[in-house]
């Protein structure tokens, strides 16, 4: 498993995550692809897909990457299609 480069942990940390209030009993946070550098964004998706692992949520197989005891996620779709990357804390 890799680690996030530079440039792609400047942008995390650098960035606000709207807290996902509509799902308060799985807590987890999430930035949308318009409102962030694209190029950064499709970095991401392409980081977590590449060095991530896959895990079971309910019924669906998501890829996953963990790194300083954050996991990050997309739904899963295309790269072209994916406008969401989520985070949460600890394991889900």
């Amino acid at each position: 498993m890799g680690r996030f480069p530079s440039d792609l942990k400047e942008f995390i940390d650098g960035i606000t995550w709207t807290y996902a209030k509509t799902m308060p009993e799985w807590p987890h946070f999430y930035i949308v692809r318009s409102k962030v550098d694209e190029n950064l964004f499709v970095k991401l998706i392409e980081h977590i897909r590449q060095y991530g692992y896959q895990g079971k949520f309910y019924n669906e197989t998501y890829t996953y990457f963990e790194e300083d005891g954050l996991i990050y996620w997309t739904m899963g779709n295309p790269v072209f299609e994916t406008t969401i990357i989520n985070r949460a804390r600890n394991k889900i």
